[in-house]
């Protein structure tokens, strides 16, 4: 009897003698898990509320409670689309929950839909009248909607209403600003502080303010030290100070300030480029073509730091590196003689004399150009200044610096947020740093790591029917993050368990099984040529069994990532051959996804095993393919968070922008953490 049967048979028979067959789902009791998930959300602990949340719409689809309750969670975990979505289902559900109205309409002006976040706080009002946290929302909405004088209103009646409303006068003095009124600001900033000394926005605009009429870079850094004094962990206020220092000739208080604020964010490309700038300024090249190429890898389009990292290529005498960054930035900005210039000055040092004089003829063209439009929009009175580029009317090295060698600063570095009765600032996962990549594979393992928010093990009908026949020595989980072996006796074990199948093999009539189980133990241990071996075998003796062609997938994977492949007679030829070294590689995967095929034809519901092509797709970079096979796993497994993950990621990486936040909020829902980290920095 073929090994699939016999392991079915057996698994049915178990079932019957011990009466184990269960009901697909079980009943909970929806009240007491709803008070767990409320419980679980008031000590900050989003992720795990959502988990109990889902658990309630999973049973009662019909409350709106939970669905206002998981819009909550997301809210703090800055899932606006998704919190969205459950407020929007909460009111169709119950459109007296007032609470849902705020919390969409907060979700929707971080969407940057402020003009559905005044519908919502108005119905909100007509509810609450004279509530604090709605008005000052809607105020602040509406400022963003460019209704100003309905935000003045708007303030107006809060600070009537609240007249120690601390916040109320900084959100109408960022009000005053923007309406050009700065002594209003002043005043208003005044009262904040004279409210309550400890708010670290007044003296951000109070900041603002000084340098803006004054040029008092002096009194500014004063307010911005009193502001990292209140908010000592916000990147932005360093980036500000550092460009106050460095105005004040402090170049290693600012260089000091370009460090931390890259401690508290390590990807922050403003930070990257400033401290570029300035170690080129002190010659330190080396460090600062490492900050621009960090800027170039996080923002491929970023045509300033390219252009730095270019002109100190071409410092450094590596004129073709400078080139192909010069290039894509004239790309980007064509119409830059100094750029042209720059270029013509590149190509002249690298002997390129026709080149060079092409560029040459190019610039000053250009230049006659541009000066020629300027003059005939002066004349023309109808013609508006600001019609004419001001970039675009010199092509000096000192106006090609002014425009990509010019300290950045950070516009809103203390965002005045929205109030709301439920904000709060722990457990907030996505603002934890986690290193962008897809979701691993799915693997067969001796041992699982379970979390609290996921078991990640996961269900696959082989596997089931093979444990339940206890033909192996130990029972096998499907999960995608499987725990190192930190301790001895657990390597140890494993080796012992190879120890006795040698031993039964060498006694016993060998079975497909029996091989199956050494090789998980071989690939446990990380002796992937032996476990390929016994996996040849187990197939050549059961080609009906899907698992064993889902272990050999997985570990022909680790070998082509561990570069282990036991090819010894191309080692040679593929060390000194790119092309051979290229096709072998390739032929590694074609085995692969010829092993997941397999899987595959012989189960075709089984979702994992598409998902593992899903992601195979992606390292071979074929996001089309990827895509179909993640589309395929969600259809067999309509609950799989990881492929929502990774098909977002394929989104994003396809330029759906849109996409890839509804299934990153999905991911998230499903407890896939990262998923909420890439969804703040997309939202950026």
């Amino acid at each position: 009897m073929p090994l699939v049967k016999l392991i079915r048979a057996a698994a049915v028979a178990i079932a019957m003698v011990m009466g184990c067959i269960l009901p697909a789902t079980a009943q909970i009791n929806a009240e007491q898990v709803m008070r767990i998930g409320q419980n679980s959300l008031y000590f900050e602990d989003y992720m795990l509320s959502i988990q109990y949340f889902n658990q309630v719409i999973g049973a009662k689809p019909y409350l709106a409670q939970p669905f206002f309750f998981r819009a909550i969670a997301k809210l703090n975990l800055d899932d606006y689309a998704g919190a969205e979505a459950d407020a929007s289902h909460a009111i169709e559900l119950n459109p007296f929950i007032t609470d849902a109205y705020e919390v969409r309409g907060v979700a929707r002006q971080n969407l940057g839909d402020n003009r559905g976040a005044i519908a919502d706080y108005r119905h909100a009002l007509k509810l609450l009248p004279q509530n604090r946290q709605l008005m000052f929302n809607m105020a602040m909405a509406q400022q963003s909607a460019g209704e100003l004088d309905g935000a003045d209103s708007t303030f107006a009646a809060l600070l009537k209403a609240y007249p120690n409303f601390d916040n109320g006068y900084v959100g109408r003095a960022r009000l005053n600003l923007e309406r050009g009124d700065t002594t209003a600001a002043e005043k208003d900033i005044a009262r904040s502080i004279e409210i309550n000394p400890n708010i670290a926005n007044s003296y951000v605009m109070r900041a603002q303010i000084a340098i803006q009429r004054h040029q008092d870079y002096a009194d500014a850094l004063e307010d911005m030290d009193r502001a990292i004094k209140l908010m000592p962990r916000q990147a932005g206020l360093y980036i500000n100070r550092a460009f106050l220092r460095y105005n004040l000739d402090d170049y290693f208080g600012s260089m000091a300030d370009y460090d931390y604020a890259l401690q508290l964010e390590p990807v922050n490309t403003v930070a990257l480029f400033n401290r570029g700038l300035l170690l080129a300024e002190v010659n330190a090249y080396d460090r600062a073509l490492a900050d621009f190429s960090k800027v170039v890898d996080l923002k491929p389009n970023d045509y300033r730091a390219r252009y730095n990292r270019a002109s100190i290529y071409a410092a450094r005498g590596e004129y073709t590196k400078a080139l192909s960054d010069l290039n894509k930035v004239i790309a980007d900005v064509p119409d830059f003689p100094g750029l042209v210039m720059m270029r013509s000055d590149i190509y002249r040092k690298m002997g390129n004399r026709q080149a060079a004089m092409r560029d040459y003829d190019k610039a000053l063209a250009m230049t006659r150009r541009m000066k020629s439009e300027a003059e005939s929009a002066k004349a023309d009175s109808t013609a508006a200044s600001t019609d004419v580029d001001p970039t675009a009317e010199s092509d000096s090295p000192e106006d090609v610096s002014r425009m990509f060698a010019t300290l950045l600063t950070i516009e809103n570095d203390t965002e005045i947020e929205q109030e709301f009765n439920n904000k709060d600032i722990r457990g907030k996962v996505q603002d934890r740093n986690f290193n962008i990549e897809i979701e691993p594979m799915m693997e067969l393992s001796y041992h699982a790591s379970p979390t609290e928010l996921r078991e990640n093990t996961y269900y696959i009908k082989e596997l089931d029917d093979l444990n339940a026949t206890r033909v192996l020595r130990q029972g096998i989980v499907v999960t995608n993050n499987p725990p190192a072996l930190t301790h001895s006796e657990d390597i140890d074990a494993h080796f012992a368990s190879i120890e006795y199948y040698n031993a039964y093999l060498a006694t016993h009539t060998p079975r497909a099984a029996d091989y199956l189980g050494r090789a998980l133990d071989f690939f446990t241990v990380h002796n992937y040529a032996a476990a390929l071996k016994d996996l040849d075998r187990a197939i050549d003796m059961a080609p009906d069994y899907a698992l064993s062609y889902f272990l050999r997938a997985q570990t022909r994977h680790h070998v082509l990532l561990s570069g282990t492949d036991n090819h010894d007679e191309k080692d040679s030829e593929a060390a000194t051959d790119p092309t051979v070294m290229m096709q072998m590689r390739r032929a590694a995967y074609e085995d692969i996804l010829s092993d997941i095929a397999k899987v595959i034809e012989l189960s075709p519901r089984m979702a994992l095993a598409h998902y593992n092509r899903g992601n195979i797709y992606v390292e071979l970079q074929d996001m089309t393919s990827a895509l179909s096979a993640y589309n395929e796993a969600l259809r067999l497994k309509p609950d799989l968070g990881e492929a929502y993950f990774n098909r977002g990621f394929v989104y994003l990486r396809l330029g759906n922008r849109d996409a890839a936040v509804a299934d990153l909020s999905k991911a998230g829902e499903l407890g896939v953490i990262p998923a909420y980290s890439l969804l703040k920095r997309i939202s950026r």
